[in-house]
């Protein structure tokens, strides 16, 4: 049974084209993976098949009475409620049956006999609704997937207006996951999860009995939870039955034989030209020569996708630093309270440092406040010599009507166009992407352009938070090329260990400093 179909689809932003005739179906309880490179529109499908975004043209189709669960990491949390109450709205349909049924148990005092017998029924039949839903057990429900996401790390009576943008998207998805919608659209939900979190998650989804649709640039995650994959390339979706592993093997085979096809009708296409040019005039073979045109234009033109650069990154390193990077003296970070026990630690150059440990437990404090960003809350940080720092900072939301071109002109004012172009070309950006908007560009492009920022810029300390988020398999795969290749001294935040356990030379675990 397909509970979505989408028909004959096309969409773009201005001059770039996105989709053109996409046609796609999901069947019930089918685990599918969007996926595809960075800009070829995988959350932009998300926004279409949930009305955020209205295509151009074509038809998508829910069926009726489906319940359609989207992560939007841009919901509003109401200020003033715990976590745990934010959570219960998830089951809210039940706690309104169970007011009701109050209500009814009320008034039965103030009934006569013929009242109460239909009222009896009424509320027995609620009642057995509410124990089929499993009702009286809601808190354990919430306590269970509070504790797979660390949520009661970060404390359930905690106000939700107070989280973090990591901690505001795991309440977000563990109140997805307790509705059980009909269908689940998750947009890279492990961005924000260390590895427990991210294990925790793999096995409810691979129990999950219901349908969900998920992006995701983690494969080994992606190949154990899906048994779809939904390809987007050159503005088309084609669908392969399977883990990612399996589509790969296909996708490689059926490449192959898409260029061998492609060469055969090129050249067929060139002697037909060929003889169509030298014997369309003479009255001879006039007649042979429409028949192959004929022929020509009949033939259904084999497409097959524009290569797409891959990034190369290459960080420009300045002088040496002193050898001592910083040494902390009992340092306690945090806010309004600390967040942490005394640190006493000490970095030296070409040291690569790894930074793990649960979302909202403070790594970016700790990186803000090793920068002078952040004031401590006590102790102090003594900072080495000859310092020049790359700092690639956690994404925030902000409005940003540069094009991409722009965006890097004004950090180097010096440089001509074509210089600008080829910067940005280097990191993987086509012609489209560098004279596009950058709030049009999808989440890996506009990582892209950040770290464009940075390789560009002479430095001999990297300070990275969480730098592969959004990024795709062969950006990815560059960045860590780049990193081991990086002499001078490196912190890096991340919840991939398979990103940076070749990189790095020791790991900070955050959960060994927090009080």
């Amino acid at each position: 049974m397909s509970i979505l179909t989408v028909e004959n689809m096309s969409h773009g932003f201005g001059d770039r084209e996105i989709f053109k005739g996409v046609s796609f179906r999901l069947l019930k309880g089918e685990h599918v993976g969007l996926v595809g490179a960075n800009g070829e529109g995988k959350s932009t499908f998300m926004n279409i098949i949930t009305d955020k975004i209205i295509p151009d043209s074509g038809n998508i189709h829910w069926s009726s009475k489906i319940s359609v669960g989207y992560l939007d990491q841009h919901t509003n949390l109401k200020e003033g409620k715990s976590i745990r109450d934010t959570l219960k709205e998830a089951f809210s349909d039940l706690f309104g049956i169970e007011t009701e049924l109050n209500n009814m148990y009320n008034q039965m005092s103030f009934m006569d006999i013929e009242q109460m017998n239909k009222t009896i029924e009424k509320t027995t039949e609620l009642q057995d609704f509410l124990i089929n839903n499993e009702f009286y057990s809601i808190d354990s429900k919430v306590e269970s997937v509070a504790l797979g996401l660390g949520l009661r790390d970060i404390g359930l009576d905690k106000d939700v207006s107070k989280l973090s943008g990591g901690q505001r998207t795991k309440v977000l998805l563990a109140k997805l996951l307790l509705e059980k919608p009909d269908i689940l659209l998750l947009d890279e939900p492990t961005n924000y999860l260390d590895e427990n979190h991210i294990e925790w998650l793999k096995k409810y989804l691979q129990s999950y009995e219901n349908a969900f649709m998920l992006i995701s640039h983690d494969l080994d995650f992606l190949n154990s939870v899906v048994n779809v994959i939904c390809h987007l390339e050159n503005k088309s979706l084609k669908r392969y039955v399977g883990n990612y592993e399996s589509f790969i093997k296909v996708y490689e085979a059926n490449k192959l034989q898409l260029r061998a096809a492609y060469n055969r009708q090129v050249e067929e296409i060139l002697k037909l030209e060929e003889y169509i040019a030298k014997n369309k005039y003479r009255a001879s073979t006039s007649g042979m020569a429409k028949s192959r045109q004929k022929k020509l234009d009949k033939i259904d033109r084999i497409e097959i996708a524009k290569h797409k650069p891959n990034p190369k990154f290459k960080f420009i390193e300045s002088k040496e630093s002193g050898k001592v990077i910083f040494e902390t003296k009992n340092l306690v970070i945090g806010y309004d309270k600390p967040l942490s026990k005394p640190i006493n630690i000490k970095m030296e150059r070409g040291q690569k440092i790894a930074v793990i440990g649960s979302n909202g437990i403070g790594k970016t404090t700790l990186l803000k406040s090793l920068m002078g960003i952040n004031k401590p809350v006590s102790g102090e940080v003594k900072i080495g010599e000859y310092q020049e720092i790359g700092y690639f900072e956690q994404e925030t939301k902000i409005e940003n009507d540069n094009t991409a071109l722009e965006e890097i002109w004004n950090e180097f004012y010096k440089c001509n166009r074509y210089e600008i172009r080829s910067m940005l070309a280097r990191c993987g950006l086509t012609n489209e992407h560098i004279d596009s908007k950058v709030n049009i560009l999808s989440g890996g492009e506009q990582s892209k352009i950040r770290l464009c920022k940075l390789i560009n810029k002479p430095s001999n300390i990297l300070i990275l938070d969480e730098p592969t988020n959004h990024l795709d398999i062969d950006a990815k795969n560059e960045l860590k090329k780049a990193l081991k290749e990086y002499k001078g001294s490196l912190i890096l935040v991340c919840h991939e260990r398979d990103f940076y356990k070749d990189i790095v030379s020791d790991v900070l675990n955050c959960e060994n400093l927090k009080i």
